[in-house]
């Protein structure tokens, strides 16, 4: 007789006791399941470089505002003339048409309509750079402490506030480069400062309004349970989780700090001879645009291009930062 048949059949309480072992998984799937779980983002920011090398409005804009950077600080790659030396203008050759050596022609005092474009990238983009650094430090900050101390700093810095967005941007810093323009300063740091001063009250409703949402988070509140102080409340936990409206909305207002800067000096109120700029060729092609439209149209292509390039961007930023809209 066999030993089943001597023990017999097995109890109830027996059988509760006994617990089936899952199946091992197969090496193939472990290692695809581990794979998986390493290829998933592991943070905001993570998973905006993970979305965004899949977009190609980035990947398009990227390679343009490289290409600018270059041209910014290494013009001597594109071209080998120098347009800051006045010997190499020639008036006899004024508004020549395109020939070998000088691709998009000479302007009307002969000089060379390549060289100078690729020499305005320089001062057109750090001026669009350095304004929107100064703006979100500036109205980052205030927005920081306004949105996180609430109160009277709150309403006093949305009051102050308020008064610089009924000021036209364009307005304000055409009165303020005219006021301060034959004071001795700079004309790049005085365009620097006129835009800067106009534009930093968006950057602080943003960054306030994204405090006042984040501060309520459970994260706030557990570092508030631990002990954390104020200063590393705020620096630690509502900083880093506050800024990626703020970097969305700073990116596209590049592309607007360059146009804003080509209009001012387009007008004569922004940077001066002998300093290049996109808005100041412009302006001195105009008075013969229908004899020679080639030093104005490759400025202004330039110049485009340029907004385009950071416009896109922010909007394949604000896309990659904000899960609603994937």
């Amino acid at each position: 007789m066999s030993n089943e048949a001597n023990v017999g059949p097995m109890p109830p309480e027996a059988k509760s006791l006994v617990t089936e072992v899952p199946a091992a998984p197969s090496p193939g799937k472990q290692g695809k399941r581990g794979k998986q779980k390493q290829d998933k983002p592991a943070s905001l920011w993570t998973d905006a470089w993970y979305d965004l090398r899949r977009r190609p409005m980035f990947i398009i804009s990227a390679v343009l505002i490289t290409i600018l950077l270059v041209m910014a600080f290494w013009p001597s790659l594109f071209t080998s003339i120098d347009p800051t030396n006045a010997q190499t203008c020639d008036l006899s050759t004024a508004r020549q048409l395109p020939s070998v050596g000088h691709p998009f022609g000479k302007d009307s005092q002969g000089c060379d309509v390549f060289a100078r474009t690729i020499y305005g990238a320089r001062n057109s983009i750090v001026i669009g750079v350095t304004t929107t650094i100064l703006t979100m430090i500036v109205g980052g900050l205030l927005g920081l402490f306004a949105g996180f101390r609430s109160g009277v700093i709150d309403s006093v810095s949305s009051r102050v506030t308020e008064i610089f967005f009924a000021i036209p941007p364009i307005l304000g810093a055409l009165l303020i480069a005219a006021t301060f323009r034959d004071s001795g300063i700079n004309s790049i740091l005085l365009v620097i400062a006129a835009l800067a001063v106009l534009g930093w009250p968006m950057v602080f409703r943003i960054m306030r309004a994204s405090v006042i949402t984040a501060k309520s988070q459970d994260f706030v509140v557990a570092a508030r349970a631990v002990g954390a102080g104020q200063w590393r409340i705020m620096f630690k936990h509502l900083l880093p989780n506050s800024l990626a409206p703020v970097i969305v909305v700073s990116t596209i207002n590049l592309g607007g700090f360059i146009a804003a800067e080509a209009a001012l000096s387009f007008l004569g109120v922004g940077v001066q001879s002998p300093d290049i700029s996109w808005g100041l060729m412009i302006a001195d092609a105009r008075p013969r645009f229908l004899d020679a439209s080639l030093p104005l149209f490759f400025p202004a292509l330039f110049l485009s291009v340029t907004v385009l390039a950071f416009i896109m961007l922010g909007d394949a930023v604000r896309d990659a930062l904000d899960p609603k809209l994937r």
